[in-house]
């Protein structure tokens, strides 16, 4: 009889873990590439506070592929998403996949970038506008006024790239620079290399780079290291590990930083609260820092 108690006891218990993990919900991430450190953090923030709370958090890569994002967030729906973080490839692009969550009735949060169109229950990023205004101001406050500067811009579309340089555009305003000349390099550390050899070719007499991202800033330095023009300021957007570094070790003049594992974190915070049927803001806005030496 003991042994059979025994047998009981622990079927019940195993019911019971089992029932547990049934019931944990799913939250859906979909990220614009995890090729780039700044959405591996965010990411990294995401899953630690879902751990915390108890959520099963799905990940998946969207490799800066609007027709894959899409393809990711109905695969994302399948599984029983309850809510959907989604950090867009293309603010505009991504309105399809926003829109079918929501045809489904599963509420959407955008993260660092926001949607064009469709129903977004709360959007969390930096102010990628006061970003960009905070970058132009630190060149102006090392080189003085009428400074030469070149920008080098992320991928066309987004609505960081957008911010990022309306604000810096209104640095240019406010200090009477000199644009020499303002190209994407798509947020990529390769094409910030290569966009920025080429400029240099042109632009011999540019004093200062702002990179709409660190992994532009860190290609340009990069190309003005080899074309020995070391004196020129790269001041870079988000605050990665690789940028920190290279602002203490003197090469990087600046990083406007972001705290990518906070909006992770924030993300899953607010899609708790949303289950929760608490309300929650339209905007919440993550702190931003410039780090220099």
């Amino acid at each position: 009889m003991k042994k059979l108690t025994t047998v009981a006891s622990a079927l019940i218990v195993s019911l019971a873990v089992s029932g547990s993990v049934l019931a944990k919900e799913t939250i859906a991430l979909a990220v614009s590439t995890l090729d780039n450190p700044f959405f591996v953090t965010l990411k990294d923030g995401a899953e630690k506070e879902a751990d915390k709370l108890g959520y099963n958090l799905v990940v998946l890569d969207s490799q800066n592929d609007p027709a894959k994002e899409l393809a990711n967030v109905e695969d994302l729906l399948v599984r029983g998403a309850k809510v959907l973080l989604i950090n867009p490839t293309d603010s505009e692009a991504v309105a399809n996949a926003v829109m079918r969550a929501n045809k489904q009735g599963v509420p959407v949060i955008t993260l660092d970038r926001g949607a064009a169109k469709g129903e977004v229950i709360s959007h969390i990023a930096s102010d990628n506008v006061a970003g960009g205004k905070l970058a132009g101001d630190f060149i102006a406050e090392k080189l003085g006024k009428e400074a030469k500067v070149i920008q080098l811009e992320g991928i066309a579309g987004t609505s960081a790239a957008r911010e990022r340089g309306e604000g810096f555009t209104q640095a240019v305003a406010e200090h009477g620079f000199s644009v020499l000349a303002s190209q994407p390099a798509d947020f990529d550390r390769t094409k910030g290399l290569n966009v920025m050899e080429n400029l240099l070719a042109s632009q011999a007499a540019v004093q200062a780079v702002f990179a709409q991202n660190d992994e532009m800033a860190l290609g340009a330095l990069r190309a003005l290291q080899a074309a020995k023009k070391g004196d020129v300021l790269v001041v870079g957007f988000d605050g990665t590990d690789d940028a920190v570094r290279a602002v203490e070790g003197g090469k990087l003049g600046a990083t406007i930083a972001q705290q990518p594992e906070k909006i992770g974190e924030l993300g899953v915070v607010t899609a708790d609260k949303v289950l929760k049927g608490e309300q929650v803001d339209a905007t919440i806005p993550v702190p931003l820092k410039v780090v220099a030496k």
